[in-house]
């Protein structure tokens, strides 16, 4: 039980991982070189799209890695799903305080709605993504460890 809990857990937290750095690395860069501010319609669906999808799935890593930290209480992978787990919580802390209200913002956003600020605050939004990237970066290579 305790390993099939714990290979699903690092697969959850590993796509949600990949997930994170593609929107972070790849996908956000590319809608920012478009030109005219074509960007700001793809940011704004995406915003919209992932709003309803990340929060489950960030709740669902935190609930796993409680599962397996439980389950695996007492033994060598404990404390590294412990910590991991503790990451994880910090991301959604970090989402809901630093992340969520700007994209809730840029949701909203339309071509005639845009404020003047939008750059600078989806570069803010960008800034704490990365941030939130290596902690649950760290949390995976947490768990990853504690899995073996």
């Amino acid at each position: 039980m305790e390993n099939a809990l714990a290979v699903v857990t690092v697969v959850v937290v590993g796509l949600l991982v990949g997930v994170e750095f593609a929107v972070g690395v790849f996908f956000n860069p590319i809608l920012d070189r478009l030109p005219d501010n074509g960007g700001l319609a793809g940011r704004s669906d995406g915003a919209r799209v992932l709003g309803k999808v990340m929060p489950v799935w960030y709740i669902g890593s935190v609930v796993l890695g409680v599962l397996w930290a439980a389950l695996a209480w007492g033994g060598a992978a404990a404390g590294l799903v412990t910590a991991a787990t503790a990451l994880l919580v910090l991301s959604v802390l970090m989402s809901i305080v630093l992340l969520v209200p700007i994209a809730s913002r840029g949701a909203r956003w339309t071509p005639e709605s845009v404020p003047a600020d939008w750059k600078q605050q989806i570069g803010r939004w960008d800034r704490f993504h990365y941030v939130r990237i290596g902690v649950i970066v760290t949390a995976f290579a947490l768990m990853v460890v504690g899995l073996a």
